[in-house]
């Protein structure tokens, strides 16, 4: 009796005869496809976790300066907002940044900002002072800001300048003589480090001013995520954490 079998006959390489070799594609098409693809995975990692930005001015002094690269992380504030001592990166509110930074790059520069490589233009970079409900206070007799009646120790991260306390941006107020709040909700009070020189929601508090329409408050839902990270350049390299100063802070009745 002959014996029958099924399926595809074997070779004499150990393969099944019905095998075919698989084709490479050339290598221009390889490189294109594997750029495509880290493209792809660029602009996922920017959109859902990570995006660079660097310090455009000295708001954030003494800690960042101008020129440093940053990196934010955005994963934190998927489940909940930004917290008190955060600092963190977001839109412009509204004519914060003169004309010459809030334009988006162009060219090169352009696309290499879609894929976190170079930074956007339109974002600031502050620090989280007072959350939705919060009272800030300037100042008490030692000079610091309190939130919802807590005094702050910023001497960690703030600069003063010579000024005689934690918040002498206000205009048309005294600088060590003012009061802003409650935050409104879904809103945040920032402040920059280098409390002369910052641009900030003290600086945009109108105060009662005849005619001034300006908001102090950033909107939570611009605020592209915290900074974590300060690896550029190598010599300045920190890994960015909350103060402890914010940890007492009560919240708001």
């Amino acid at each position: 009796m002959t014996a029958h079998t099924t399926g595809s006959e074997a070779t004499a390489d150990g393969g099944t005869g019905t095998k075919k070799d698989k084709k490479h594609l050339p290598v221009w098409q390889e490189t294109i496809l594997l750029l495509g693809i880290a493209l792809i995975v660029a602009v996922v990692v920017k959109a859902l976790f990570f995006q660079a930005f660097y310090i455009p001015s000295e708001s954030m002094e003494p800690g960042l300066v101008k020129d440093d690269r940053i990196l934010v992380e955005k994963p934190s504030y998927w489940f909940g907002g930004p917290e008190r001592g955060d600092v963190v990166v977001f839109k412009d509110p509204g004519d914060w940044l003169p004309a010459e930074d809030s334009a988006a790059p162009t060219g090169v520069k352009g696309v290499l900002s879609k894929i976190g490589l170079y930074p956007a233009g339109g974002h600031l970079v502050k620090r989280v002072i007072g959350v939705e409900g919060d009272t800030i206070r300037c100042c008490d007799d030692q000079g610091r800001i309190s939130v919802n009646g807590h005094p702050l120790d910023e001497k960690e991260y703030a600069r003063l300048d010579g000024a005689d306390c934690y918040g002498p941006m206000p205009t048309g107020q005294s600088h060590c003589d003012w009061e802003v709040g409650p935050v409104p909700k879904g809103d945040l009070f920032v402040m920059g480090d280098n409390r002369s020189h910052s641009g900030d929601s003290s600086f945009h508090a109108c105060f009662d001013r005849p005619g001034c329409k300006d908001s102090p408050y950033v909107d939570v839902d611009e605020v592209v995520g915290k900074v974590f990270l300060l690896p550029w350049p190598p010599g300045r390299f920190t890994v960015l954490h909350r103060p402890d100063s914010f940890d007492d802070v009560p919240d708001a009745d």
